[in-house]
């Protein structure tokens, strides 16, 4: 059993490879999300430090492919650039235990780590990996600005509609997506493949606010 950290920062993977082995854990380093997935799915890991930007895939997309296939080992993002609300949030419902932003104390990613290994994690809910639902054209359109971080107003002036039709629209996303905020639509849009993690995407507090009943 070995912790895996898949990294494209060498400098980065080396000094949590460093922290975890002072505190008696083993430790792979891999650069890549195809070779993280190998790795995974050849033998049993403690545990998965996963980068979310990695060269050949996002971590997201990683941990999205593992949980899929049914694997249970406890996942920890790391990301130094992926750090708003939104994107801890997505990576809690992509199925991942923990959600760390670089730079980590070594102390504190030892002691999340020590809370986390051994622990094997219950099934992803039925809805993450339900089918994605049907779109009309505009409300495909309004999601995708959604995700690049719009606001309301934002997304009506782009699409010249007024803010109260984008408003309809997105209640009509929440019911389709059984979702409650901005924050949750966006994620499970990213969970079902209606966009893409981080394509394009403002960083902006402002779409990530709960909406009004």
């Amino acid at each position: 059993m070995a912790i895996l950290i898949a990294e494209q920062d060498a400098c980065a993977s080396a000094e949590a490879a460093a922290a975890l082995q002072r505190a008696g854990y083993v430790t792979l380093e891999v650069g890549t999300g195809t070779e993280a997935l190998e790795l995974a799915r050849g033998r049993e890991l403690d545990l998965l430090l996963l980068e979310v930007t990695l060269p050949d895939m996002t971590g997201y997309e990683v941990c999205r492919t593992l949980r899929g296939e049914g694997d249970e080992v406890p996942i920890f993002f790391l990301s130094g650039t992926h750090t708003d609300s939104i994107d801890r949030i997505a990576g809690l419902l992509f199925g991942a235990d923990d959600y760390l932003a670089k730079p980590v104390d070594p102390q504190e990613l030892v002691a999340r780590v020590r809370r986390h290994v051994g622990r094997r994690r219950a099934p992803v809910p039925a809805r993450v990996a339900a089918a994605a639902p049907s779109l009309t054209r505009r409300e495909n359109e309004i999601l995708g600005h959604l995700a690049a971080g719009s606001t309301q107003k934002a997304v009506a002036l782009e699409l010249s509609i007024s803010a109260k039709t984008v408003g309809t629209h997105i209640q009509n996303l929440l019911g389709k997506l059984d979702v409650h905020s901005r924050a949750e639509l966006v994620a499970q849009a990213y969970l079902l493949g209606l966009v893409q993690p981080g394509a394009g995407r403002r960083r902006t507090e402002a779409a990530f606010t709960t909406l009004p009943s």
